[in-house]
């Protein structure tokens, strides 16, 4: 038994002083568990997206107009847009023609009309009109069934008000004034309560329809929603929702398209930080030794390396890509010069991250496990496993400094939006400026380390 137990100790030594095997065995999961349990509302008060721009452009004057935008901005998974900036940083309110180049410049992904004729009073019903970039299938789910609860859950008081003003259409204002006093007397009368106050509720197109509504609005009824009969059947077919797509209309198979770019660059990264490991492996072998001892510099060195990597990636990106295109039809050869240029951008930032890896450790091990760390971290933020909007916002801003979510922006703007070069030039210059960033560190680290020991 005694030697059962000090062999058992001497696993465990050698277990404290193997740092990569406790990163991959405690940090790595710990990081995934954190992730994905804020994503899910675990340890928040407030579970779901938080924060998603969406812009509202009120065109109505009724009164009840107001109060659905009030409501909108009540939502914390909204952060209701509601002015256009200039370019000298003056505002004023946003219309209805500065939505869509906005959608299509990423301001925002998401907005509402309430137009002049939201409570019509020649017909009965809302009309309303939505436009959207519904690059995230989830997020657009998401987004379509918080839009449709906080409209919903609003649009008895406007209804009641569109049935006033159909009323007052066909029967005169006085003859309506008159029909609600009577109707208001013969309800206080008859079932109690005040009637001066009954009236005014009237008058404010206050029936009680959300009782009559209310399975309909907590059930998730409605356009799009479950609800197929009764109160949630009635209610969907007196809001009329118009719908538009502003970006990705041609995009031939929309759910291949969004998701490919993400796990396309997360694999490229584990790739290349398993790359980064083999300098060590080449050290051990000796190899430094003897191209040192020829005319090659430790920079050389390095930047053949990551000129290697560079072609590397980008061949595995063009293969998933192609990949497919084969099997999901993504249209890759109608962009194919831009794509081609993107995943080179991707796989310059990617591969100085990995030459970066492989300067500031000390062995093989520490490199993967650092590596998988990084990776893992980077693909959770950076939205390659969901949307970046289904995080709390301090992550969403984290999200910004990782390469994974510009490669996914990059991506998109190619494949789902269609993007010109000039569009790109952002998206690739950050990429571009990361990889500048990452090699001259590694460069420095690399020129300063051991390779001797």
């Amino acid at each position: 038994m005694r030697i059962l137990l000090t062999l058992i100790a001497k696993d465990f030594a050698n277990l404290r002083r193997n740092r990569a095997a406790l990163i991959l065995s405690f940090a790595v999961p710990m990081m995934v568990i954190y992730i994905v349990g804020l994503v899910f509302g675990l340890g928040r008060k407030d579970s779901g997206p938080t924060g998603i721009p969406l812009a509202v452009v009120n065109q109505s004057s009724a009164p009840e107009a107001a109060q659905l935008v009030a409501a909108l901005r009540a939502e914390p998974s909204f952060r209701v847009v509601t002015e256009y900036e200039r370019p000298d940083h003056s505002t004023r309110p946003l219309r209805e023609e500065d939505l869509r180049p906005m959608i299509r410049d990423r301001k925002f992904s998401y907005a509402l009309v309430l137009p002049a004729d939201l409570v019509s009073d020649s017909r009965l019903g809302l009309h309303l009109k939505v436009l959207s970039d519904p690059r995230n299938d989830i997020e657009n789910q998401i987004v379509s069934g918080l839009m449709q609860k906080t409209i919903f859950s609003n649009v008895p008081q406007l209804l009641g008000q569109s049935l006033q003003a159909r009323a007052r259409n066909l029967l005169g204002t006085e003859k309506l004034d008159d029909f609600n006093r009577a109707l208001a007397q013969n309800i206080a009368s008859n079932f109690g309560g005040d009637a001066g106050r009954i009236l005014t509720n009237l008058k404010s197109g206050n029936f009680g329809l959300d009782r009559l509504f209310g399975s309909a609005t907590g059930s998730g009824a409605g356009p799009g929603g479950s609800g197929g009969s009764g109160a949630g059947d009635v209610f969907s077919r007196i809001v009329s929702l118009e719908q538009e797509q502003v970006v990705g209309k041609e995009v031939k198979n929309p759910a291949a398209t969004r998701i490919v770019g993400g796990y396309a660059v997360m694999f490229l990264l584990f790739a290349l930080s398993n790359s980064a490991a083999a300098f060590f492996e080449e050290k051990n072998a000796g190899l430094f030794q003897r191209l040192l001892a020829s005319p090659v510099t430790r920079g050389q060195l390095l930047w053949s390396r990551f000129l290697y990597g560079v072609l590397f990636g980008l061949m595995q990106l063009m293969a998933l890509f192609l990949a497919g295109h084969f099997l999901y039809g993504v249209d890759v050869f109608g962009h194919w010069w831009l794509l081609s240029l993107t995943c080179a951008a991707v796989a310059a930032a990617c591969t100085a991250l990995g030459m970066l890896l492989a300067a500031a450790t000390s062995s093989g091990e520490a490199a993967r496990s650092l590596g998988s760390l990084i990776v893992i971290t980077m693909s959770a933020l950076g939205g390659a496993w969901f949307p970046v909007s289904f995080m709390p916002e301090f992550m969403q801003r984290l999200a910004h400094f990782t390469i994974v979510y510009w490669a996914i922006e990059g991506f998109g703007g190619v494949l789902w939006a269609d993007e010109s070069l000039g569009e790109l030039l952002p998206v690739l210059g950050i990429l571009a400026g990361t990889a500048a960033v990452l090699m001259a560190l590694a460069v420095w680290r690399f020129n300063r380390s051991r390779i001797f020991d």
